[in-house]
């Protein structure tokens, strides 16, 4: 099984990706020769990660019947300071929000898509460190 990408140069730093017939347009600031008309490829690393694994989550969620009235995740990545300026670690909060949600369960379905589904922790899990916390909300 492969996947692919195409990434098509605009102007000075600005490319569009064509993502599964969706567009996106990544740029550099301003600072690098960019003028800032989207976000740069490394954060898109982090929503990678937590696209990835919010997906798997919800659908686990779902299968125990766990009712959320909100779900957000926040993944925070430590880089290196000099080049290549890759990263060294990251780290993802899981935000749960509801009445009566079972920590166990919750619980659950972070660790399996941690440890079992999640192909972009699989991946980047070979390079970093990859941590996690849970926070419940009501």
């Amino acid at each position: 099984m492969k996947t692919s990408i195409k990434l098509n140069w605009q102007e000075q730093m600005s490319f569009e990706a064509e993502i599964d017939k969706f567009r996106i347009n990544i740029d550099a600031g301003p600072d690098h020769g960019g003028q800032g008309s989207g976000p740069r490829p490394k954060p898109l690393m982090l929503v990678a990660l937590a696209g990835c694994t919010g997906m798997d989550v919800v659908g686990m969620l779902k299968k125990m019947r766990i009712e959320l009235s909100d779900f957000n995740i926040e993944v925070e990545g430590e880089m290196r300071d000099d080049f290549p300026k890759d990263f060294l670690s990251m780290h993802i909060t899981y935000h749960f929000t509801g009445k009566n949600l079972p920590k166990d369960k919750l619980e659950k379905a972070v660790n399996l898509s941690q440890e079992k589904y999640c192909g972009v922790t699989a991946t980047l899990q070979k390079a970093i460190k990859i941590t996690h916390d849970i926070q419940i909300h009501s």
